[in-house]
């Protein structure tokens, strides 16, 4: 069995799930290799190795200073060509699924997307998804020869911390570094806000809010708790806060170790995308909100009076 993971990175910086990849599959056993595609990959690739990364594959080069869909395909290609992995396993975040959907279509290989969970079993490797708005859980087991494809979703498992690894410095053909496209820069869309599928934390408010005027409110919460700030489809729609805060089926799939839901009812839209969170707490005045049924923590009342009482406590118990 032979497993290769992507690390993805962002500004020069590994992203976390690149780790959270070599901890889901140490458990299968078998070779490992991770590939790491950047300008300077070759120090990127050291902390994959020293966090147990197995064979890191290091790609530099300054076409590959920013993601780019055209590039990472034909670069990853070639190294899948060369290693012939039996599993190639990444990060179910914007930027890996649209690379994986890719990868697997030029390769001619089999994919399930957003999986939770990878064993080995009986010489099987077996893959659980949620389907059906997460009322089913699903098991895909790899058979046959070929190259199988999978994303994992983030936050799932821990960060690998340690493991031995080496570094190898792969060269490919000039036509892979070609595109049609070239980035030329990145920026964020708002300054210090933090990214929601990468957040721990994460407070999200529903049309139980009433108005946009009252997302302060909400922000002050995720604020104290360091986290970031969600939304439901219903107020992305009604143009009060941005879609790239939209958490659900058509927006962000999350799995923070916290999530408040702030005066949402709890449309099975709305549940696909967050119900794997560690901790559930939902903060509504109706106590009959679908979202109850699935929270670990339920708050019936006003969220004008609960949400500023938290806030205050929060800034005291954990700011000081």
């Amino acid at each position: 069995m032979k497993t290769l993971t992507i690390a993805l990175q962002k500004d020069g910086q590994l992203i976390s799930t690149s780790f959270e990849l070599i901890e889901a599959v140490k458990a299968l056993g078998g070779e490992l290799l991770t590939a790491v595609l950047a300008e300077d990959a070759k120090s990127l690739a050291e902390q994959l190795a020293s966090r147990g990364g197995g064979k890191v594959l290091a790609v530099s080069d300054s076409a590959l200073k920013y993601y780019n869909d055209d590039n990472y395909v034909k670069v990853i290609s070639a190294l899948i060509a060369k290693h012939s992995p039996d599993l190639v396993l990444g990060p179910a975040t914007f930027y890996g699924k649209a690379l994986f959907a890719r990868l697997a279509g030029k390769n001619g290989g089999k994919m399930v997307s957003d999986i939770n969970g990878i064993t080995a079993a009986d010489g099987q490797v077996v893959m659980t998804r949620l389907s059906y708005g997460g009322s089913v859980v699903s098991e895909v087991v790899k058979n046959g020869d070929g190259t199988f494809f999978a994303t994992l979703r983030p936050k799932i498992y821990p960060e690998s911390k340690d493991g031995a690894g080496e570094v190898v410095e792969e060269t490919v053909d000039a036509s892979a570094l070609e595109a049609k496209m070239t980035v030329m820069e990145m920026k964020v869309e708002s300054s210090g806000a933090v990214n929601l599928s990468e957040a721990d934390v994460i407070v999200s408010a529903g049309r139980g809010i009433k108005g946009p005027e009252h997302l302060p409110l909400v922000q002050d919460l995720a604020d104290s708790l360091k986290g970031a700030l969600g939304a439901s489809r219903a107020i992305v729609d009604a143009g009060w806060i941005a879609y790239s805060n939209q958490v659900g089926q058509t927006g962000k799939t999350v799995n923070p170790k916290l999530y408040l839901a702030v005066g949402i009812s709890g449309a099975i839209q709305h549940l696909v995308g967050m119900r794997t969170s560690h901790t559930i707490v939902a903060i509504n005045k109706d106590k009959d909100a679908p979202i109850f049924n699935i929270a670990n923590y339920g708050i019936v009342g006003d969220a004008f009076e609960i949400v500023p009482a938290l806030t205050n406590k929060f800034k005291k118990e954990l700011q000081g």
